[in-house]
C-alpha cells in the first residue's frame, strides 16, 4: 500500500499501545511514569519507538538518537494516557460494531476489502487483534478531543462574513501550503531566564536549519508541539484553515522558506514551508442526502438500534416500505424527520466525520449500511452530488468550516496543556 494502514486514521496515529497491545509478555516491565491513576510502561515506550522507526524507514526519514526518541515517545504516551483516562471518566466506549465500521472504512479508502486488509497486516507482521485495539483507541481519543474542544469554539456571524468576503475576492482560488512546525514551550508567565533559554534554543535550531539540517529530524528531537513525533508535519492547509499565527507567517512565502521564531502564549514557533501549491480552484462540492437516525438509550441498546435499521434497509430494498415514510415515522432527528429524512443540499464537511465519510463514499441513489456517529445509528441515502458556483449559502458553510478547522487546531493544543497541568504526573528516573 502507498501508505501504512495505521497512518490512515487521524493525526496522531503514532499513539500508544495500551497494556493489552503488548506484542509479547515480559518477565519484568518497568514503570516509566505515573499519570494520575495510570502508569506508562517501558514496553509501551519500546512499542511506540519501534513504530516510529518503522514509519521513518518506510519514508526514508532520518531520526534523532534513541534517547531523544524515547523522551518524545514518553511524552506522547503520557498525553494519550490523560485523554484515555478522561474518556473512562466520561464513560465513553467504542463498540465492536462501531470499530468494525471504522475498519471497513479504512479498507474502502485503500480500495481493499476487510479480508485483504487483514492479509496485508499479516504480511506486515501486525496481529489483527492488536490492530483492532489500536484503531479503537484512536477513535476513542479523537472522539474525546472533538467533544471537549468543540464546546470551546464560538464563531460569530461577523467572522463568517469576513471569511466569505475573502473567498469571494479570491474567486474560490486558494494557495495551499505544506507546513512544518517546531514549538519551543514556555510557561504561562515565563521569567527572563526561561525566555532567554527558549530564544537561545530557537536560534540554535534556526542556525542548524540554515546549515542544511533535516527539519523533520529536528522537530522529532526538539519540538514540544503536538506533531513532534510526526516530524512536525501539519500536512497541506490553506491560510483560512491554519492557526492565525501560522497563517500570518507563511502568507506569500515560497517553498523552502523558514519563518521564526514567532511568539505565542504556548511558546516560540519555527515554521517551514515544505511545499506550496499554486492558486487552485476550490470547487464547492455539495451533497443532497436523507437519513434515518435511531438513538441508543438505556432501553434501546446499540445492537437493537442497529437491528432496527437493518430491518428498515431490508424493507426499503424489497419494496415493503418507502425511505421517507420510515424516516417520518421512526427517525429521531426532529429537523429532518418531518421532511421524510431530507437534509437538503449541504457541504459534506458540515456533517459529523463518520457521516461525511459515508456520503463521500456513496454514489447517487445508493443507501448505506447502518453506521454509527456520536449522534446514534444512521442509514443515509445519497440522492445527488453537485459541483457548483459559490452560492452565498455554500460560501457561508465553507467559511464556517474553515474557521472551525483553524480554531480547532488552536484550541486542541490549549486543551491538552490544561489537561496536563491539572494532572498528577511523576516521571521515574532514567528512561534511556
Amino acid at each position: 500500500m502507498k501508505k501504512t494502514l495505521i497512518a490512515l486514521l487521524t493525526a496522531g496515529m503514532f499513539s500508544a499501545f495500551s497494556h493489552a497491545a503488548h506484542a509479547a509478555p515480559e518477565l519484568m516491565d518497568r514503570v516509566l511514569a505515573v499519570v494520575n491513576k495510570d502508569v506508562v510502561l517501558s514496553s509501551q515506550q519500546d512499542a511506540l519507538v519501534q513504530k516510529v522507526k518503522n514509519s521513518a524507514r518506510e519514508q526514508g526519514q532520518s531520526l534523532p538518537d534513541d534517547a531523544t526518541l524515547r523522551r518524545q515517545a514518553l511524552d506522547r504516551l503520557i498525553q494519550d494516557s490523560l485523554v484515555l483516562q478522561l474518556a473512562d471518566r466520561q464513560g465513553l466506549k467504542i463498540s465492536d460494531t462501531q470499530l468494525e465500521q471504522a475498519i471497513a472504512g479504512i479498507a474502502a479508502d485503500n480500495h481493499m476489502t476487510v479480508e485483504q486488509l487483514r492479509a496485508q497486516l499479516d504480511k506486515e507482521g501486525t496481529p489483527y487483534a492488536q490492530y483492532r485495539e489500536e484503531v479503537r483507541r484512536e477513535i476513542l481519543m479523537s472522539e474525546v478531543r472533538r467533544n471537549q474542544v468543540r464546546r470551546r469554539i464560538n464563531i460569530s456571524d461577523q467572522e463568517v462574513k469576513q471569511v466569505v468576503d475573502i473567498l469571494k475576492k479570491q474567486g474560490q482560488q486558494q494557495s495551499e501550503y505544506h507546513i512544518g512546525h517546531i514549538q519551543i514551550a514556555l510557561p504561562d508567565s515565563p521569567n527572563a531566564a526561561q525566555l532567554d533559554a527558549a530564544k537561545a534554543k530557537a536560534q540554535r535550531i534556526l542556525k542548524a536549519l540554515s546549515e542544511g539540517a533535516d527539519f523533520r529530524k529536528l522537530a522529532i528531537a526538539e519540538s514540544s508541539g503536538p506533531k513532534a513525533l510526526e516530524g512536525g508535519d501539519w500536512g497541506w492547509m490553506n491560510l483560512q484553515e491554519m492557526p492565525t499565527l501560522m497563517a500570518e507567517a507563511v502568507q506569500g512565502a515560497s517553498k523552502g522558506a523558514v519563518v521564526g521564531p514567532l511568539r505565542s502564549g504556548a511558546g516560540l514557533h519555527i515554521i517551514k514551508v515544505f511545499d506550496t501549491k499554486g492558486l487552485q480552484q476550490a470547487n464547492l462540492i455539495e451533497v443532497k442526502a436523507r437519513h434515518i437516525l435511531i438513538k441508543p438509550s438505556i432501553i434501546l441498546s446499540d445492537a437493537k438500534a442497529k437491528g432496527m435499521l437493518d430491518g428498515f434497509l431490508h424493507d426499503i430494498k424489497t419494496g415493503k416500505a418507502e425511505f421517507g415514510q420510515l424516516a417520518e415515522k421512526y427517525s429521531e432527528d426532529p429537523g429532518s424527520a418531518v421532511q421524510g429524512g431530507e437534509l437538503g443540499w449541504s457541504s459534506p464537511d458540515m456533517y459529523a466525520p463518520e457521516f461525511r465519510d459515508m456520503v463521500n463514499r456513496l454514489q447517487p441513489g445508493q443507501i448505506s449500511q447502518p453506521f454509527r456517529t456520536s449522534f446514534g445509528w444512521h442509514i443515509v441515502q445519497l440522492e445527488d452530488r453537485r459541483s457548483q458556483d459559490a452560492t452565498d449559502k455554500a460560501l457561508e458553510q465553507r467559511a464556517y468550516q474553515l474557521i472551525y478547522n483553524r480554531r480547532f487546531a488552536e484550541e486542541v493544543a490549549s486543551w491538552q496543556d490544561e489537561l496536563r497541568d491539572g494532572a498528577y504526573i511523576h516521571i521515574e528516573g532514567s528512561q534511556g
